[in-house]
């Protein structure tokens, strides 16, 4: 069996950034979710007296992080995002936090979706560790990909003969 090599190590061990100057720019997206769970009454997420709403917040807070993932994430590449969205609704399960990211680019927005969902949900738990220090994020999961060299990829898509792994 061929041990398939990590894409950001090179051949003799050492991390690297791939190198993404050959690829095309091309329109790509990605979808991540994740879920808050908690015990906290979610009436304590509506606006308080500042008219300060923790969901709006969240979502923001989404926002922003997909923005800087290059200086959170090492090795991955700065990206110039066409469009953030980042949706927060409550369930039976708790608070659903999802996102998408789109851009025209050399290479995929995967990691910016998820930075999204995950701070928005740290932003969620932050609100509620007041009323819940049980508060947890759990599900963080990308659910698609589009575009690239590989393809469709994802939970909700799928799988075909040239769409099957994450690029």
């Amino acid at each position: 069996m061929v041990k398939k090599q990590f894409t950001h190590v090179d051949k003799v061990g050492r991390l690297r950034m791939v190198d993404v100057s050959k690829k095309r720019p091309t329109r790509r997206s990605a979808e991540a979710s994740c879920v808050v769970r908690t015990t906290a009454d979610l009436s304590a997420l509506t606006p308080n007296e500042q008219g300060i709403e923790p969901i709006h917040a969240a979502r923001l807070a989404g926002v922003m992080a997909a923005k800087q993932t290059a200086d959170l994430i090492p090795l991955c590449h700065p990206l110039a995002l066409s469009d953030v969205d980042v949706v927060i609704t409550s369930s039976t399960r708790g608070l659903e936090v999802s996102s998408s990211v789109v851009t025209v680019d050399h290479t995929g927005v995967e990691m910016d979706a998820l930075t999204a969902c995950t701070v928005a949900a740290l932003s969620l738990v932050n609100a509620l560790i007041k009323d819940d220090p049980h508060a947890q994020i759990d599900d963080l999961a990308l659910l698609r990909k589009t575009g690239g060299r590989s393809g469709d990829w994802g939970r909700l898509v799928p799988p075909t003969s040239t769409g099957t792994s994450p690029e």
